[in-house]
């Protein structure tokens, strides 16, 4: 399945927005780059704000927001109604956010040293279906906190 993924970073993480950008497109997956662009600081609920908007506003997959630890792009996004964002912390985890909680937003933070590589874990969420079932209950009770 070819994913249309659009992802955004503050300075904290531009390094691995630019190595996911790079490993999104071997996959041979679609990707719009919100940026940053430079090491310039940037408040991170600005980026993901406009990772959000962008999301809504096309047919996306899903959506990549990173920071220097990956919990202030992860808080801001999961305030976004309809959003359901994932901070894992192995593939494990990156797989389960999809298969059990229907995950439509991953985080990753550029300062952490992870116990494998980020690309490993945002492929074992992108490769990673909803298994929906008794989990689609669950999802739809953690939508229901919004109203």
């Amino acid at each position: 399945m070819k994913h249309k993924i659009v992802i955004a970073a503050d300075h904290g993480a531009l390094e691995l927005k630019n190595r996911l950008v790079e490993h999104i497109r071997k996959r041979g997956d679609e990707i719009t780059d919100m940026g940053v662009f430079s090491e310039q600081s940037i408040d991170y609920p600005d980026i993901v704000k406009d990772a959000v908007e962008e999301f809504r506003s096309k047919p996306y997959t899903c959506g990549i927001v990173c920071c220097g630890t990956g919990i202030g792009v992860s808080m801001s996004a999961n305030k976004y109604q309809g959003i359901r964002c994932a901070l894992p912390q192995n593939s494990y985890a990156a797989a389960m956010g999809k298969r059990h909680n229907d995950a439509n937003f991953i985080a990753f933070g550029g300062r952490i040293e992870y116990c494998e590589p980020v690309e490993e874990m945002l492929d074992a969420y992108l490769n990673t279906e909803f298994e929906g079932g008794r989990h689609s209950r669950r999802v739809e009770k953690i939508m229901k906190i919004e109203e």
